[in-house]
């Protein structure tokens, strides 16, 4: 167990794991409440060193790059998170130590815990010894992780309206009509002699006919033909989703209890 000399410059140096790789940066050493023994290493962790995770100082060692510490990294990581307000409860030093797999009485100097003590649970003592944990009764939690699935909104996409003007050509027929000349020829009878005999006998004479014809004539004009709107409708569709959950398994002498 390192000692108040050994740790006293340990403040501030990286900490790494059974591995070597590095677990964080020591913020503080927090020592015991009875001997005033360092028992904790309070170390940065995370992003930008923004969680704090609480290492026991047990077998910790001194090396030439930081501190070295017998747990692994992942094992440091996942400790129960605690505050950080320079004194640790009773109850977070009790579920650290679980964490670590360590005896609570075995660390705790002089505090008002003993490990040796047995604990009832409904008028029956305990049976055996708890080498795990702190003993509370004749049985053990059993826990497993559920997945609890939701879902978000979040945007996928625009859809805008844009009208723009293109160009097309339409062809139709329309019919025309127009006057041509035709010379009609009739005899001199009773009925028309007055009319024939009217002019000169000989003379020259000249008659002149307008002829018309129709041609085609374009006009445009703008017709409204619909109306178009942008309108928005949920459709529901199914999505899998997966992941990895742990559980906890009981055995009684190789025997796994589901």
């Amino acid at each position: 167990m390192p000692t108040n000399d050994a740790t006293q410059n340990w403040q501030g140096q990286t900490l790494h794991d059974n591995h070597g790789d590095k677990i964080g940066s020591i913020a503080e050493v927090y020592l015991d409440r009875q001997s005033e023994q360092p028992e904790w290493l309070a170390v940065k962790t995370g992003l930008f060193g923004s969680k704090l995770t609480f290492v026991p100082v047990r077998e910790a060692t001194s090396s030439g790059d930081g501190v070295r510490v017998t747990y692994e990294k992942a094992l440091v990581k996942d400790a129960p998170r605690v505050e950080a307000d320079g004194e640790l409860s009773e109850d977070e030093e009790r579920r650290l130590y679980q964490h670590y797999s360590l005896d609570f009485g075995e660390f705790d100097y002089g505090t008002d815990y003993d490990a040796d003590r047995t604990q009832s649970f409904g008028g029956r003592p305990s049976v055996g010894n708890d080498v795990s944990g702190p003993e509370t009764d004749n049985a053990m939690t059993r826990s497993e992780e559920q997945l609890r699935v939701g879902v978000t909104s979040q945007a996928r996409g625009r859809a805008r309206l844009r009208k723009r003007i293109v160009t097309e050509n339409v062809e139709t027929t329309v019919p025309v009509t127009r006057e041509e000349v035709r010379v009609e020829r009739e005899p001199i009878t009773d009925a028309n002699l007055g009319n024939a005999m009217s002019g000169p006998a000989i003379s020259e004479e000249e008659h002149e006919v307008v002829l018309h014809a129709e041609r085609p004539v374009v006009e445009k004009r703008v017709v409204p033909k619909e109306r178009v709107r942008l309108d928005k409708e949920t459709v529901t569709n199914e999505r899998t989703v997966s992941d990895e959950v742990r559980k906890e398994q009981i055995e009684i002498d190789g025997e796994r209890i589901r």
